[in-house]
């Protein structure tokens, strides 16, 4: 039987809850589908700090890299706030990102019908929505150089990041837009601030020539961040594929993952190296962390795009396939209950998501 090898990293928070249930899923698919896992559990962000004094010790990053693929929960909390630089625990996660070579991230964002009244914008606005947000992630602002906090001699005290891209790094994820829209509706909308940085002038030069040279059958329009933002809200059905840099990715994508109503719903994954790492948007909520209340869709969603990235598509649909008839079904965690819904915890939702895998059916997404 094939065995493929995860590292499981259910960090803090709900972390490890929802990758309880993500995990049950995947064993669940596996047992249908003729595979299997073989799972390794480690520590990272406040769980190896706690544990190592470090958010992700090498032996664990060894382990990762030597893997198929890597399931995170989340990372971060009030217990390590006070901490800075390389000891924040999301600075494990940057790092891992880094190692793995996992320049895009991929964060499919859907409006069921089921979901559309959830939304916080008008149910006509949002239902149908179906969007893929290629963030890059491994360049930008969070990793320019140089940075630094400093006192002037004045005494004031100064701060500043760089915000820098070179070609390449523009060139490799624009290719992954493009190859995704091409599977999807075929439109590709790049964001940036080529107004105002010069940084968003390369930019915006770079995937036109990307387009130009191997896609030009792809739709290709550019887009000012500031508009994008207003064009989410007002209509996000125009969205087929967005790709955009580091720090407009990270906050694009959290706006658009409110569109269903709740971040417990969005899964993302980091690809472009050998071995895939597949997590949650959301943080790590210690406020409701083994409370039961804790959304389990994003990371059994996570688990989804997993399996695709293991090039096993009719177990992932199955996933997809189960989340959406335990959603029609009415079951909802407590992010989600409304009035004639039935409020279900953590465990139960997975449950009922894992009742509905045999339904296996429906169309293919990303």
């Amino acid at each position: 039987m094939k065995t493929y090898s995860i590292v499981l990293l259910p960090g803090d928070g709900i972390g490890p809850e929802v990758t309880q249930e993500a995990v049950a899923t995947l064993d669940a698919v596996a047992a249908a589908h003729d595979f299997q896992f073989k799972y390794t559990e480690e520590p990272v962000g406040g769980a190896a700090l706690d544990a190592h004094n470090d958010p992700l010790p090498d032996a664990v990053l060894e382990q990762c890299l030597q893997a198929n693929a890597v399931l995170l929960g989340a990372v971060g909390g009030a217990k390590w706030d006070h901490l800075t630089g390389a000891l924040r625990p999301e600075s494990g996660l940057l790092k891992l990102r880094k190692a793995l070579g996992a320049f895009a991230n991929l964060r499919p964002v859907m409006v069921p019908d089921a979901l559309a009244e959830a939304s916080p914008l008008r149910a006509e606005a949002v239902r149908g929505t179906d969007l893929l947000v290629v963030r890059e992630l491994t360049g930008g602002i969070y990793f320019g150089e140089p940075r630094a906090r400093e006192t002037l001699p004045d005494g004031r005290e100064s701060a500043y990041n760089t915000m820098i891209y070179q070609t390449d790094e523009i060139e490799r994820v624009a290719r992954v837009a493009f190859d995704w829209a091409g599977k999807r509706h075929r439109r590709v909308t790049s964001v940036d601030k080529a107004n105002v940085l010069v940084v968003s002038q390369l930019w915006r030069d770079t995937v036109q020539k990307v387009h130009d040279q191997a896609f030009a059958d792809i739709d290709l329009e550019h887009m000012y961040v500031d508009n994008a933002a207003m064009q989410l809200v007002l209509n996000p059905r125009q969205f087929d594929v967005i790709v955009t840099g580091n720090l407009f990715g990270d906050i694009l994508s959290d706006a658009a993952a409110t569109l269903g109503g709740s971040l417990g719903l969005l899964p993302s994954a980091s690809v472009g190296g050998p071995v895939g790492l597949f997590e949650p948007v959301h943080g790590s909520a210690p406020d409701i962390a083994g409370q039961g209340k804790a959304n389990p869709v994003a990371a059994i969603l996570s688990a989804a795009m997993l399996l695709d990235f293991l090039d096993e598509p009719q177990a992932a649909q199955a996933i997809r396939h189960g989340v959406d008839a335990a959603l029609d079904a009415g079951a909802r965690t407590a992010d989600l209950c409304r009035s004639g819904h039935r409020r279900v915890s953590t465990q139960e939702m997975g449950e009922e998501i894992r009742r509905h895998l045999k339904f296996a059916g429906a169309a293919d997404r990303p």
